[in-house]
């Protein structure tokens, strides 16, 4: 009695071993396998979005080979912060920025918070007075002697939203 009693003992003890085995073992192919999932899809999420961006900075001066040739004697680097910088200089001014193409709507005045240089003529810049929003694509001018001109192209003003 006592030798089977060890037996079962003995053969309940390899089968849950080697249940406990077998159940460890498909878990780590189960994470093996799905890592490479989670890995695949993070690739292409990742390739998905630098072809986004990419496609978004196709209109840029970083991005356009042929408009930095027209700056050839400037670095970019240095010249695109310049020409934001300039443009949002005219916020200051107390009718607000010429260069939103709108006038001043009672205390509230215009102002350019965003500006993306698209070659090497174009802006295009987003504006508000904190009510109302619109987009202004302006031309610029690099000068010789370095100064930069502004010359608003066409603008548009959303209408108000109505609750």
């Amino acid at each position: 009695m006592k030798k089977q009693l060890y037996l079962y003992l003995f053969l309940v003890t390899t089968m849950i071993l080697f249940f406990t085995y077998m159940y460890f073992t498909k878990q780590i192919e189960f994470e093996r396998k799905n890592s490479k999932l989670i890995e695949k899809s993070i690739k292409d999420s990742l390739m998905t979005y630098m072809n986004k961006v990419s496609e978004a900075d196709y209109f840029s001066l970083e991005q356009n080979q042929h408009a930095q040739d027209y700056f050839e004697k400037y670095s970019i680097q240095k010249l695109i912060p310049q020409i934001k910088e300039a443009l949002i200089a005219y916020n200051d001014s107390p009718k607000g920025n010429i260069y939103t193409g709108q006038e001043k709507m009672g205390d509230q005045k215009f102002i350019i918070n965003k500006v993306k240089v698209l070659n090497h003529r174009w802006i295009i810049a987003d504006y508000s007075n904190g009510q109302l929003w619109g987009d202004v694509l302006i031309k610029y001018f690099v000068e010789d002697n370095g100064t930069i001109t502004f010359q608003v192209m066409d603008t548009f003003l959303y209408p108000q939203e109505q609750y």
